[in-house]
């Protein structure tokens, strides 16, 4: 039986996969930031409390949607600034670079890469640090989850995945699917081992790259 939908993977950079279901939830996430001039009939579209009527007066205080953020991001005409969620400030950096494997991601926030990666598109003096931060938090954790997923056969995964961000479940989803199929196949009980659709849509770039 056919699936009724294919997963679609996140875009994992400064622009979003809009045809991931897992983009379109983060891109809800909201940002802290101010409008830095008044912002007409955009209330509605940040919810009760966001101005007066249907406007949004200069200087307000805001929580503002990714998505909305990123359309009114402009930095030739000063229409919003955004501030860091605290989870990428300097504080929370150096508990990362110290050991980040201590950290509640899912609690932090669900989608730590994705939405830190998105973080990027707007000019803030520390978008460096911010990338390497994120880059270092994933090298440190990534070990650990997969070996946590190869080495929890037939058991309940629940807790160790409870700490995660909704990239690292995948990835730990996908480690767990490998080591079942595995177990299938020692045990007789398939025919095959196949490779995984990341393997295969790599083979296949790399063959269009040789053809051009």
């Amino acid at each position: 039986m056919s699936e009724a939908y294919f997963p679609v993977g996140p875009g994992l950079g400064p622009e979003e996969n809009f045809l991931s279901l897992d983009d379109i939830l983060m891109s809800q996430e909201k940002l802290p930031g101010r409008a830095e001039s008044s912002l007409p009939r955009l209330a509605f579209a940040l919810g009760p409390g966001a101005g007066t009527g249907d406007s949004i007066p200069e200087g307000s205080k805001l929580e503002i949607p990714l998505w909305l953020a990123k359309g009114l991001h402009d930095s030739k005409r000063r229409i919003i600034s955004v501030e860091l969620p605290k989870i990428y400030k300097e504080a929370w950096r150096t508990v990362f670079s110290a050991d980040a494997n201590v950290v509640d991601l899912h609690k932090m926030g669900p989608y730590y890469y994705g939405f830190g990666s998105q973080l990027l598109n707007f000019d803030n003096p520390e978008n460096p640090e911010i990338a390497q931060s994120i880059l270092q938090t994933f090298i440190s954790r990534f070990r650990r989850i997969m070996d946590s997923s190869q080495n929890a056969y037939n058991e309940d995964t629940s807790a160790l995945v409870a700490r995660l961000d909704e990239l690292e479940r995948a990835l730990f989803q996908a480690g767990q699917k490998g080591l079942n199929d595995f177990q299938c196949w020692e045990k007789g009980q398939a025919s095959q081992i196949t490779a995984s659709s990341l393997v295969q849509n790599y083979g296949k770039r790399k063959f269009t790259d040789m053809d051009g």
